[in-house]
C-alpha cells in the first residue's frame, strides 16, 4: 500500500503588501486556509494586517483564517529564549504545544491547500524558514513560498537560510 503524500504548505509574509494584493495572491495560489503564525496577529504600522480585519478580508475571499499561536515566533516563556533574550528556534522545535500545534496544521492540511502567514516578507529572514518548515519538511511536507509579486518558489537547500 503507497503512504498517502503529505499535504504541501505555503508560506506567505504580508510585509507592507496592500490587504487586497495579498489576498488576491493567495487566491491565486490556490490557498484555501490562512493559518497567522504571528505570535500576537497584530500591527502597529499596518493595521489592515491586525487579526479581525485579515479575518474578514479572507473569509469574504473564501480563505478560511485562523491564528496559530503556538507556531509563532517570539516565545513569553522565558525558557525558550537564549540568554540574550532571542528566541531559540531548536528549543522551541522540541516545546510539546509546537509540536502539537504542527500535528494540527498538517492534518487540517490534508484535502485543503493551506499557507501559513506572518508579517516578514523575505521567506529567508523568518520564523516561518528557520523554525516551521524544517519541522514541516521532517514530517514529509513540502514547502513552497508565495513572495510578494505573486510568484512561488519551492522551499530552497537550508544553506538558503544561512544567508
Amino acid at each position: 500500500m503507497t503512504p498517502e503524500p503529505m499535504p504541501e504548505i505555503t508560506t506567505v509574509g504580508h510585509g507592507t503588501l496592500v490587504l487586497d494584493v495579498l489576498i488576491g495572491n493567495l487566491r491565486r495560489a490556490g490557498v484555501e486556509r490562512l493559518v497567522d503564525v504571528r505570535s500576537t496577529p497584530y500591527s502597529r504600522w499596518h493595521p489592515q494586517f491586525n487579526r479581525k480585519s485579515l479575518e474578514a478580508a479572507s473569509e469574504a475571499a473564501g480563505i478560511a483564517y485562523e491564528w496559530e499561536p503556538a507556531l509563532g515566533g517570539r516565545p513569553e516563556d522565558p525558557t525558550l529564549r537564549t540568554p540574550d533574550g532571542d528566541p531559540d528556534y531548536e528549543r522551541m522545535a522540541q516545546h510539546p504545544p509546537f509540536l502539537e500545534a504542527i500535528e494540527r496544521l498538517l492534518a487540517a492540511a490534508e484535502g485543503t491547500r493551506t499557507a501559513i502567514m506572518c508579517s516578514e516578507g523575505a521567506p529567508e529572514r523568518c520564523h516561518r524558514t528557520l523554525l516551521v518548515a524544517p519541522a514541516l519538511l521532517a514530517r514529509g511536507a513540502s514547502i513552497r513560498h508565495l513572495l510578494k509579486d505573486g510568484s512561488l518558489i519551492k522551499d530552497a537547500p537550508r544553506a538558503m537560510r544561512l544567508l
